[in-house]
C-alpha cells in the first residue's frame, strides 16, 4: 500500500510531480531540475512606491502649479498608456520612436484626458520632471527577498534571466540603482522596449530560452505575478511556472483553481526549491 502525505495533492506537489513524470526525485532538491529561472520584474522583484498622482503632483508643484486631481490623473494615465501601447507597442520599437517621445506623448495625453491643458513651455518643464523621476530608482522599492533569492540561485549554478514589459531604462539605470546588477544578481534581460515583443506573447519567453543558451523549456522555471502575462505564455512553451501573490490579490484563488502554484513570496518558493521531501 502506497502512503502519501496530504499536502502532496496541493498545487505545490503538482509542480514537483510534473518535473519527472513516472520517475522518483528522492534525495534531489527541486532546484536541481532547473538550468534557468526567469523572473518578471515589477510586482515580482520590485514595486512602485506611492501613487502615480504623487509624482505628477510634485512635477506640477515644481513649476508653481497646484496638484492635479489624483483620481482623474490616474484614470487619464490608464487610458493614455493603453492607447499608446496599442498604437506604438513596445514603447515605439517598430516605429523607431525615441523613448522620450513615446513617454512625452503618453504623459501629455494623460493630463489632457484628466482635463489639464498646459502651454508648451509649462508642459515641457512638468514632463522633464516626471520623465527623470521615472528614469530613476525614486518611484520604486525592492522586495527584501529579491536579492538574496537571485544570489542564492546563481550560486547554485542556475542562469537568471529577467523578462519584463519595460523600456531600456530598467536595464541601464533603474535596476542597477536598486542593487539589481547584471552579472551579480542576474545574467541577461529580455525587455520589451529593446526586443520589440512583449508579454503575453510567448515569443518573449522563446527569446529568453535562446539567450540562456537554447535551454529546453522543461529545464526552465518562470516566476511572475500575472496569470495572463506570466504563467499562461510560459506554460504554453513547456516551461514550468509559478506565481507570486505579494499583495494578496483576490485573483490568487482563481489562479490556484486553474492549477497554478501560488506563493506569498520568494522565501516560500525557495523553501520548496530546496526541499527534498518530494518522493512518491
Amino acid at each position: 500500500m502506497l502512503l502519501v502525505r496530504p499536502y502532496y495533492f496541493s498545487p505545490y506537489f503538482l509542480l514537483i510531480y510534473s518535473l519527472q513524470p513516472g520517475a522518483s526525485a528522492a534525495g534531489m532538491a527541486l532546484l536541481s531540475k532547473f538550468r534557468l529561472i526567469t523572473l518578471d520584474v515589477t510586482g515580482t522583484l520590485i514595486a512602485y512606491k506611492g501613487e502615480l498622482g504623487d509624482y505628477y503632483c510634485m512635477a506640477a508643484k515644481s513649476v508653481g502649479l497646484p496638484c492635479p486631481d489624483y483620481k482623474r490623473v490616474h484614470e487619464g494615465f490608464k487610458l493614455a498608456y493603453t492607447e499608446m501601447a496599442k498604437t506604438y507597442p513596445c514603447f515605439g520599437f517598430s516605429a523607431k520612436m525615441p523613448n522620450i517621445v513615446w513617454w512625452k506623448t503618453c504623459v501629455r495625453d494623460s493630463f489632457e484626458r484628466a482635463g489639464y491643458h498646459y502651454n508648451e513651455e509649462t508642459f515641457e518643464k512638468i514632463f522633464r520632471r516626471i520623465y527623470s523621476t521615472f528614469g530613476s530608482s525614486a518611484p520604486y522599492s525592492i522586495f527584501p527577498d529579491s536579492i538574496p533569492f537571485l544570489k542564492w540561485a546563481r550560486e547554485k549554478g542556475v542562469i537568471i534571466g529577467l523578462v519584463s514589459n519595460a523600456e531600456y531604462r530598467y536595464q541601464d539605470v533603474i535596476l542597477p540603482a536598486l542593487g539589481l546588477n547584471k552579472g551579480s544578481e542576474w545574467d541577461f534581460g529580455v525587455f520589451s522596449g529593446l526586443e520589440g515583443v512583449e508579454k503575453p506573447n510567448p515569443k518573449i519567453y522563446e527569446i529568453a530560452l535562446e539567450k540562456a543558451g537554447n535551454i529546453a523549456p522543461s529545464e526552465a522555471l518562470h516566476i511572475g505575478d500575472s496569470m495572463r502575462k506570466d504563467y499562461v505564455p510560459a506554460r504554453s512553451l513547456g516551461m514550468h511556472a509559478v506565481l507570486l501573490d505579494r499583495f494578496k490579490t483576490p485573483d490568487a484563488e482563481k489562479w490556484r483553481e486553474s492549477g497554478a502554484s501560488v506563493f506569498p513570496d520568494l522565501v516560500a518558493l525557495k523553501e520548496l526549491l530546496t526541499s527534498k521531501e518530494h518522493t512518491i
